[in-house]
């Protein structure tokens, strides 16, 4: 069995994938002081929870964005695993996919593996849009290669900033308006509209342009925690798959896997 990481600014996810289908997945808060250690109590009482041996894990690869995290998770698999990790996009764990940006080596290892995924899973060009502690837009052509995209905050982020910049605004959960209303009748519902509405407007407005620009039709694939929520309220998503960057980290796996 494989155990995927996925280390992302706000949370990593620790997934158990068999056969390309996850067993289990667990997250927990980002924090690069965390040890080693640590994650290996917290792992092994969680999969002691669910069933799984963790001795039946042989094979581990890591994605992440935050590269203060990657040295003890790089352990963890090391000495609680025994088992040396891939790293997504490093030697033989490459992407396997063209680039095409000025930066090619600035491109975040979550965007570059949901790229892989998506690629596999549809034909065509691609928008994949990942809501996290940033929201991306990401162009994937035809041919599978990566073209570029957008960074715009994420709705969490946006939220925060609008309730510390503002002395008597609430803190409010984030979750669709209760009605389909776009004027307001309390403080509370008027930053869920704003919040809400404003960044469906956006998404919508921002494929729109990439897709006159693309010139050639594009499938919108959505990933992240928020993607759902989303979905409910607009037809702009053609696809959406929470599990993206974790399919992608297995089929990396895989393709190493396959070349020894």
């Amino acid at each position: 069995m494989l155990l995927a990481i996925d280390a992302g600014n706000t949370n990593i996810v620790f997934a158990v994938m068999d056969g390309g289908e996850v067993r289990a997945r667990w997250r927990i808060a980002t924090d690069p002081r965390r040890t080693a250690d640590e994650y290996a109590v917290w792992l092994r009482q969680l999969m002691g929870l669910t069933g799984i041996d963790p001795a039946a894990i042989d094979r581990v690869i890591i994605s992440t964005v935050v590269p203060r995290a990657l040295h003890n998770l790089t352990l963890l698999a090391q000495k609680y695993l025994d088992r040396e990790p891939l790293i997504a996009g490093r030697a033989e764990a490459d992407y396997g996919l063209v680039v095409d940006v000025e930066e090619p080596g600035s491109l975040g290892a979550d965007r570059a593996v949901n790229a892989v995924a998506a690629h596999a899973a549809h034909d065509g060009d691609l928008i994949v849009i990942d809501f996290g502690t940033a929201t991306t837009f990401d162009h994937i052509d035809y041919t599978g290669a990566y073209k570029g995209g957008i960074i715009a905050p994420g709705i969490n982020l946006s939220l925060d900033a609008l309730v510390a910049a503002a002395a008597k605004l609430p803190n409010i959960a984030i979750e669709a308006p209760a009605t389909d209303s776009v004027i307001g009748r309390n403080t509370e519902d008027q930053m869920r509209i704003g919040v809400y509405w404003g960044y469906v407007a956006m998404m919508e407005g921002i494929v729109q342009r990439m897709r006159a620009e693309i010139g050639r039709p594009a499938k919108v694939i959505a990933t992240g925690g928020l993607a759902q929520l989303f979905d409910k309220h607009t037809d702009l998503f053609d696809a959406v798959e929470p599990d993206l960057t974790l399919n992608g980290l297995a089929q990396i796996a895989a393709r190493v896997e396959s070349k020894t």
